[in-house]
């Protein structure tokens, strides 16, 4: 009996919507990397992109528990001496609720180019409405 090890050509993608409204910033990231990687598919295998897409919609309505709103702080560096910047999150949902999504789901990725291939099949939206009707997304409901 042969081990089956999936290959990019044999690899059938489905397109999800997830309706974030409601759901831990946390709980939605970990279920959505799960996704992307394929882990829930039986032809999951680590090296092969064997993943489908997700569309995020109501990524503003994404809830963070406790004071993490005001404790937990996004930094990032412009690369000169002095150069670290901080934003609170309560600010960065505010602002951006999708690059902070977008943030904690990549976090959850593999690193390196698989990852980076893995995260191209994420979209997400601060609103209700989606430019991807074209490809007839299911309505995917995750465990709050």
């Amino acid at each position: 009996m042969n081990t089956f090890m999936a290959n990019a050509q044999n690899v059938e993608r489905k397109w999800y919507v997830v309706d974030a409204d409601g759901m831990a910033l946390g709980r939605l990231a970990s279920q959505v990397a799960n996704i992307l990687r394929g882990k829930n598919k039986p032809i999951y295998t680590p090296h092969v992109d064997t993943g489908d897409y997700v569309i995020i919609i109501n990524a503003s309505k994404v809830i963070l528990t406790g004071k993490k709103l005001d404790q937990k702080i996004y930094y990032h560096h412009s690369g000169y001496v002095g150069g670290l910047k901080e934003i609170k999150y309560r600010k960065l949902m505010a602002e951006k609720p999708e690059f902070a999504v977008r943030h904690a789901i990549v976090g959850m990725l593999p690193k390196g180019p698989l990852g980076r291939q893995m995260a191209t099949k994420l979209h997400i939206y601060a609103g209700a409405e989606h430019e991807q009707a074209a490809q007839k997304p299911e309505a995917l409901e995750l465990i709050k």
